[in-house]
């Protein structure tokens, strides 16, 4: 029985329908046409930096996941240096067959050759399976990222500013609902 051969390749052009179809979830929500637009210039910018790298890997000569590399910070305050392994992905039919460890040994190799000490990436949240494999790969959890659109966190952020009777105290809230239930009550009695 021969075994099935995974290979890495830099990224090409031609490859961006594929990445736009394989990142769906993780690329703006915009058509097809302008997310693989966006796509071909992401895999002109990473092949014309020596701090990028987007790699497809082929499962027998078939594209079957990828991973975009760099060169960064932990953070814009935590300036230790990192290769971040940004959206991992093996289509569902490739799953379990080494693409996945394939992907993130190219991230160790990338760390290893620019002599950088630490390699990060993330997973979806929701994604057990993801989360697990990583786990298995020695990359703990360092922090949840959180996002939301910017009209949503600025009603958020309104509803809860002291004296916009929105963003109430618990105690606040507690006369409101008590004096709410006394007037009921008067109306209530008023009637009958």
């Amino acid at each position: 029985m021969t075994r099935s051969q995974v290979s890495l390749r830099p990224a090409a052009v031609a490859d961006a329908l594929f990445l736009a179809e394989l990142w769906a979830d993780s690329l703006r929500r915009t058509d097809l046409q302008e997310q693989v637009a966006d796509l071909e210039v992401v895999i002109k910018s990473a092949a014309d930096s020596p701090e990028q790298r987007l790699l497809v890997a082929e499962h027998d000569g078939e594209p079957a996941g990828a991973v975009y590399l760099r060169v960064a910070t932990v953070s814009p305050i935590n300036l230790e240096p990192v290769v971040q392994a940004l959206s991992p992905h093996v289509l569902p039919a490739y799953r379990r067959r080494g693409i996945g460890r394939t992907l993130m040994e190219s991230a160790v190799a990338y760390a290893e050759e620019l002599g950088v000490a630490h390699v990060m990436t993330a997973a979806d949240s929701g994604s057990r399976d993801a989360n697990r494999f990583m786990a298995r790969l020695a990359l703990a959890p360092q922090a949840t990222v959180r996002v939301a659109a910017t009209a949503l966190v600025r009603s958020k952020i309104e509803a809860q500013r002291p004296g916009t009777g929105r963003g109430l105290t618990s105690r606040q809230r507690g006369q409101v609902l008590a004096a709410r239930r006394s007037l009921r009550r008067k109306e209530s009695q008023a009637e009958a």
